[in-house]
């Protein structure tokens, strides 16, 4: 596992890998967290086979703005709502994908899509760079606790056969809750995951 401090030339690196369909673990508002290109089937079965992640189980996009989002998914009112009063931060949106559009939140795909931006630098500069949605899901070994750094990272990949290509280490993080997560499927709020926010 290649490790860097964030800066222009890390985050070329880091897009570079990307695009050849690689991970890369970075900061986020909460925890540190796992891309990969989410238009690349291949690339997300990855993602799942090194968390060692149950493949039902979706992992949400990474998006640099609203804007963006919506080019992907059916927005309603409810999603607007939310996302002015709460976004970027830690909230995440499940809403219908667009019909046609190539983006696999599971290994075999699916037909709703979490949507996050978050406000860390890092994580909209590397979504921004890249210029697509990235997979958010936390950096650790499934059923293992969220990393907060890049030793603790390191220490739960470290006898595992498959680790992340790159670690854009931004020093400890601060341990908060992930991020709080809503299905808007059918116009309602139905609460998936209790976190920082407490949408009604």
């Amino acid at each position: 596992m290649e490790i860097a401090s964030p800066s222009p030339e890390s985050i070329e690196r880091a897009v570079s890998i990307l695009r050849a369909g690689g991970t890369v673990a970075h900061a986020t508002e909460t925890c540190y967290g796992l891309a990969c290109d989410l238009g690349n089937q291949r690339a997300v079965r990855t993602v799942f086979t090194l968390k060692e992640r149950p493949e039902h189980i979706p992992v949400s996009a990474l998006f640099e703005s609203i804007e963006q989002a919506k080019m992907y998914v059916e927005w309603n009112e409810l999603a607007e709502q939310l996302a002015h009063a709460h976004l970027p931060g830690p909230l995440t949106l499940v809403l219908p994908l667009l019909p046609g559009r190539r983006i696999f939140a599971t290994p075999a795909g699916n037909d709703t899509l979490g949507i996050r931006i978050s406000p860390h630098p890092v994580a909209i500069a590397l979504v921004r760079a890249f210029g697509a949605p990235l997979s958010t899901t936390s950096a650790n070994v499934h059923g293992q606790p969220n990393t907060y750094s890049s030793q603790e990272i390191e220490n739960q990949f470290l006898h595992k056969t498959r680790k992340p290509d790159l670690l854009l280490d931004s020093g400890a993080l601060k341990k908060v809750a992930s991020s709080s997560v809503v299905n808007l499927v059918g116009g309602s709020i139905e609460v998936l995951r209790k976190g920082p926010i407490r949408p009604k």
